[in-house]
């Protein structure tokens, strides 16, 4: 079975969302169930769009250095 190529991947295991994100699991499913990350849930499986962690990551803000 090949797969394809990352580029056409659209949803993420939450262990490739915790990867992409560089957070923990459980903030990850706590994300997710605070409706600050959207998910698709398939049976116990939780799939997490790759379009929203990127999004996610875009309204983040970035620290300043304190002087």
């Amino acid at each position: 079975m090949t797969h394809p190529p990352a580029d056409d991947i659209r949803l993420l295991t939450i262990a490739d969302a915790t990867a992409l994100l560089r957070l923990t699991k459980l903030t990850v499913y706590r994300l997710v169930h605070s409706d600050d990350l959207s998910a698709i849930r398939t049976g116990n499986a939780w799939y997490v769009p790759r379009d929203a962690a990127l999004d996610y990551l875009h309204t983040l803000d970035v620290a300043q250095p304190r002087d």
